[in-house]
């Protein structure tokens, strides 16, 4: 069969997932519409520059800035060998998402490496949040500003929750979270820039959330997460793992990168509690991160 040129380039074009290619420098020479969608870069930003330039700069579950050392694609073209790997990309936007990614290597017809091909997928759950989303707005529960579930719905699933509790012994825990220095943050860059960052916060949580959990604006810089089915240790490790995503994530303000942290209280419903004495007792761990340097997490 001899298929023409470009029917396999409106094949790769036209791919699920998104697609580029770099050369042996990790200069960008090629970036396919997926990855437009997924990442927010358009070719025409990102083609000619490094990958590792301000644009995926991807990062590991603990924070560690990958490009800065071998990534995936980095030793790929260094070996020659493929490899698979489970990464968080940058998005245009500010917000970390998860994404697996297969690279392998460009060989020229003497079978030298002359650069990389990653391929990524968007592992995040953006089709059952985009439906939850749906059923909020139909329901009047939206924050307005984040998209997030509002101070009422958050107070309801609790409640839900307690219920869930009572009835079939399922535990649940909260994560309590504030951003760090953010009226100083609003004063510095103005209010327009604080929403962009209340903006990609809330992304990070939706983007890197499980699909039976529900994170809600709780009200100014304030959020909550309501963890379902969980234990000390999987609550400690996933607020810590948001946590360091957004410590990782930064918008571009005028070509300078601007990055906030968040402080965490975690805890887990006990017999004993109501709704405000489980909000207040993270509250209370909340600010006991605060106290404690912020950017941590403190669990009780």
């Amino acid at each position: 069969m001899n298929l023409e040129k470009d029917f396999y380039e409106r094949i790769i074009e036209n791919l699920h997932d998104g697609l580029y290619f770099v050369d042996q420098d990790r200069i960008i020479s090629y970036w396919n519409k997926a990855a437009e969608r997924i990442s927010g870069f358009t070719a025409s930003e990102v083609v000619g520059k490094s990958c590792a330039n301000e644009i995926l700069t991807h990062v590991d579950s603990d924070g560690n800035n990958l490009c800065k050392g071998m990534c995936p694609l980095a030793a790929a073209i260094a070996d020659g060998k493929p490899r698979e790997a489970e990464i968080y990309m940058h998005h245009k936007d500010g917000h970390r998402i998860p994404v697996s990614v297969r690279v392998s290597t460009l060989i020229d017809r003497k079978g030298s490496i002359i650069g990389g091909i990653e391929l990524f997928t968007d592992i995040g759950n953006q089709s059952a949040n985009e439906l939850r989303v749906k059923e909020l707005e139909k329901l009047a529960l939206l924050d307005n500003l984040t998209q997030l579930a509002n101070r009422y719905y958050i107070e309801r699933e609790i409640q839900i929750r307690f219920e869930e509790k009572k009835r079939f012994n399922v535990p649940f825990g909260v994560l309590f979270m504030d951003i760090d220095h953010f009226k100083q943050f609003n004063d510095t860059y103005g209010h327009d820039v604080g929403d962009d960052v209340l903006k990609f916060v809330a992304n990070t949580f939706v983007a890197n959330s499980r699909p039976f959990d529900l994170y809600g604006r709780w009200g100014g810089e304030e959020f909550i997460g309501i963890i379902r089915n969980t234990n000390d240790h999987d609550l400690k490790n996933l607020g810590n793992r948001v946590r360091t995503l957004v410590a990782s994530s930064y918008i571009n303000n005028n070509d300078k990168m601007l990055r906030v942290t968040i402080s965490v209280g975690a805890t887990l419903i006990s017999e004993s509690d109501t709704m405000e004495s489980l909000i207040n007792r993270a509250d209370k761990l909340l600010y006991k991160s605060k106290a404690a340097g912020r950017n941590c997490l403190t669990i009780g």
